[in-house]
């Protein structure tokens, strides 16, 4: 990971507005596993939910880039949208098997392992990036890859809505933290070149088109759930959605993913303490454990990679 002259130079004249930026979205991320929970105990299904949550989104961009982005769009490279619509399918992927997870385990246990993104990139460097992997960003690795057997291994903090099955559950949050990882790494390479408003409607509207299908051919139901479960999947594409994943790409066409990553260390946290107040669940010790070696993987990794990055900067002439 390097950080070019750009976001280099945007680190040094505005962080407090990018780290202000950030923690926004961190904030509005956190909630989405709950607005997730409420909307399944009212009957919606993962897949509906996934898909509504990207469509709104997609549908509330839709006039502010035909009003304002129409010339930079018709002026994009086919590789441009070729790797806008990878990324938008990656994302798509992302919330089918994440939102999913969250039916068969804990929050704390589905919103863990899907932050475990930053290390999955990392292990992408050496063949995305050409960069070889530090020490210390191994030792990230290993870590994260015990603290994941060990909450496994510990079952769940709560009683999932649908089905018990934490294993499962676990899998498919790491399912989803492999394709969050892919979205990011395309997103830091087209953001250089890519407007915001532009990129996101590409990458969402592509997701929402994935998921969309996945609906139609799963047969799940749209029409006919409680009021209160539209409510709850508006809630998803205006705080997380728009807010929290949109703050995550503007970040990233001005910092490199050492940065970035860093943030997504408050989303466990911040859904955790959400889920202890709202959903009533308990994490044990042993899962706690498992998550501090989760949360110091994350930041060994992370700080390695922002070590790389400084160095690579101070080669800048």
């Amino acid at each position: 990971m390097r950080v070019t002259a750009n976001s280099a130079a945007a680190f040094t004249v505005r962080p407090a507005q990018l780290y202000g930026v950030l923690g926004i979205g961190v904030v509005a991320v956190s909630t989405a596993s709950l607005f997730i929970r409420f909307a399944q105990n009212d009957g919606a299904s993962s897949l509906v939910i996934a898909a509504w949550r990207l469509a709104l989104a997609t549908l509330i961009l839709t006039p502010i880039v035909i009003a304002r982005h129409r010339i930079e769009l018709s002026g994009l490279r086919r590789g441009q949208i070729m790797l806008a619509l990878l990324s938008g399918s990656l994302l798509g992927l992302h919330f089918a098997t994440w939102i999913s997870s969250l039916e068969y385990t804990s929050v704390l246990n589905s919103v863990t392992l899907v932050s475990l993104n930053p290390l999955f990139v990392a292990m992408a460097t050496p063949l995305l990036l050409h960069d070889r992997l530090t020490r210390r960003t191994l030792i990230g690795i290993a870590l994260a890859i015990a603290g994941g057997l060990i909450i496994s291994a510990a079952g769940s903090a709560g009683s999932a809505p649908i089905h018990n099955a934490p294993l499962l559950g676990d899998g498919l949050a790491l399912i989803g933290a492999v394709a969050v990882a892919g979205y990011f790494v395309i997103g830091r390479r087209l953001r250089a070149s890519l407007g915001l408003v532009p990129y996101i409607w590409l990458t969402y509207g592509s997701a929402a088109i994935v998921l969309i299908a996945a609906v139609i051919v799963t047969g799940g139901q749209v029409a006919g759930l409680a009021p209160s479960a539209y409510l709850w999947m508006i809630l998803l594409a205006l705080l997380p959605q728009l807010i929290g994943h949109t703050a995550y790409n503007y970040a990233l066409g001005h910092l490199s993913a050492a940065f970035v990553s860093l943030s997504v260390l408050g989303e466990p946290i911040g859904s955790t303490l959400l889920a202890i107040v709202l959903l009533n669940e308990r994490p044990n010790a042993v899962q706690l454990f498992g998550s501090l070696f989760i949360f110091a993987a994350l930041i060994v990794a992370s700080r390695a990679e922002v070590s790389t990055s400084v160095k690579a900067a101070e080669l800048v002439p």
